[in-house]
């Protein structure tokens, strides 16, 4: 369908500077309400959830449709600069997005995707054979490159407070460095991903996920000279 047409953004290349994100403990889990499967949140399926004695705030896909797209729809990866985006779920389902999809705005036609996607494991565009989500083997670290890259997790807890800008400024753009992000898309507690190399708050006060990938998105913007 046309929400999830493949738009292939100009100047995307694996070599050279740029950012992958990793969206933890997304909320995206399948049920079967009534005879139909669906993404199960909490605003429409809080009866469902507490008959099933699961406690409805947990199921917030929400959170990750904007983190979503506040990735993808950064000036930032437009430019070309992201090369890839990773989404584990709290069930431990592991699936790739291309920076080039355009994935619906309004958050039904998301959680239909979704759904969608858990069920047939892949989204291929409707205009070509690519795919443009597939679920993928764990552990996200396969997928990330070995050399050049450093790997750094928010968490409002960490002890390390640091300036986006500053960081953005240390990244080395000669040597074509990859910065991965880490950053939890669910409502409260702390991600576990002991593949990083530090992990760094950048707020006094607690961030949604949206306001923080902005945030990070926009100081590599201006490292890179994206306006």
């Amino acid at each position: 369908g046309e929400e999830t047409e493949g738009e292939l953004a100009s100047g995307s290349s694996s070599k050279g500077p740029g950012a992958i994100f990793v969206l933890e403990n997304a909320s995206l889990e399948v049920g079967k309400v009534g005879k139909t499967l669906q993404l199960l949140d909490c605003d429409n399926h809080a009866g469902f959830l507490k008959k099933h004695r699961k406690d409805p705030s947990d199921y917030r896909p929400d959170i990750c449709h904007q983190a979503l797209l506040a990735v993808l729809d950064s000036p930032l990866n437009k430019a070309g600069y992201i090369k890839a985006v990773y989404v584990r779920t709290k069930k431990n389902v592991l699936f790739e997005v291309n920076p080039q999809v355009r994935i619906p705005r309004t958050f039904k036609r998301f959680c239909g995707l979704m759904s969608q996607l858990l069920q047939k494991l892949s989204i291929r565009s409707s205009s070509s054979p690519k795919k443009l989500m597939r679920v993928i083997k764990q552990p996200v670290t396969k997928y990330l490159p070995v050399s050049n890259c450093r790997r750094i997790g928010f968490s409002r807890s960490a002890e390390k407070i640091a300036k986006l800008s500053e960081f953005a400024e240390s990244v080395n753009m000669q040597k074509g460095e990859t910065c991965v992000f880490a950053v939890g898309v669910m409502s409260h507690g702390k991600i576990d991903t002991p593949w990083v190399d530090e992990m760094i708050s950048i707020s006094d006060y607690p961030l949604s996920a949206a306001c923080c990938i902005s945030k990070i998105t926009n100081s590599l913007e201006n490292r890179f000279g994206v306006q």
